[in-house]
């Protein structure tokens, strides 16, 4: 089977180790826990179909059980964190012990490329000013963002999206959007955008007091709802994101890169005596 380096889900990490160990015995996954030191003799395969999931104690029971030490089970325990793990800043902060770990044991990192894209609000808004900043140096962009990066931040954004694919630069030494994508696994966005979205959401805290109503619109209203409106709701704005593209996509030429933020989140729990959360 695949070393764990190569893996980005624990879950399907332990099975593969599962199915390999069965095909060459009579390996099943009651052995398979009390290896592990689990009583139940089900528990792995509860993990691995993501109905309950292993402690931090439960990491180190199995990892002697597939046999990973040193390097490898370190990269297991981030793997779980990264998997587990409801904190943005956790889950982070787990991929980037992952990516470390694989560099030093010279594994390449397909994600760590799109993981850096999405890790920063500035590396977007750079694709979207630098096609409009003709001639203009990294410093020079860097400052024209709000709030401004450095010279060497705005190099490595630049470095970094052409290296994907995102933008290319012409012999004049222009930038020009490309209709290539940022590609990685389901896992690695969601790990890098919820991160992404919390900058977004302090910078628009933040444009209430740097910019008058005559440069921003941001509003909102407070509404008690079941669950019924909500999906109601959620649909309304999806269509509503989807004419902005509409209405962007027909937009010749520019001169502002502007964020849009649609959210709608709870204010309260839900007010339930027979529904507990």
């Amino acid at each position: 089977m695949k070393p764990v380096f190569e893996y980005r889900d624990y879950r399907k990490y332990i099975r593969d180790f599962y199915e390999s160990r069965k095909r060459c015995s009579a390996f099943t996954w009651r052995e398979f826990a009390k290896l592990a030191g689990f009583s139940s003799s089900g528990f792995l395969k509860l993990v691995c179909d993501g109905k309950t999931r292993l402690s931090r104690v439960g990491v180190e029971n199995v990892l002697p059980a597939m046999k990973l030490s040193g390097a490898s089970a370190e990269y297991f325990r981030a793997l779980v964190v990264f998997c587990d793990s409801s904190s943005a800043e956790k889950r982070q902060s787990a991929f980037e012990r992952m990516m470390e770990i694989a560099k030093e044991n010279r594994v390449e990192f397909l994600e760590a490329k799109s993981f850096a894209y999405f890790s920063s609000w500035a590396n977007p808004a750079l694709r979207e000013l630098a096609p409009i900043m003709k001639g203009a140096t990294p410093l020079e962009m860097g400052h024209a963002l709000v709030p401004a990066i450095s010279a060497a931040d705005a190099r490595e954004s630049l470095e970094l999206q052409e290296s994907l694919g995102l933008l290319k630069k012409d012999e004049c030494g222009n930038y020009h959007q490309t209709s290539e994508g940022v590609s990685s696994t389901r896992e690695v966005v969601s790990a890098t955008v919820v991160n992404m979205q919390m900058q977004y959401a302090h910078l628009a805290a933040e444009a209430l007091e740097r910019y008058t109503r005559d440069y921003r619109h941001i509003s909102g209203m407070t509404m008690g709802l079941d669950r019924d409106a909500y999906e109601c709701l959620a649909a309304e704005l999806d269509a509503f994101r989807k004419k902005v593209a509409e209405i962007v996509s027909n937009v010749k030429s520019y001169d502002r890169v502007y964020r849009l933020n649609l959210q709608l989140f709870p204010l309260s729990k839900k007010v339930d005596e027979n529904e507990k959360e």
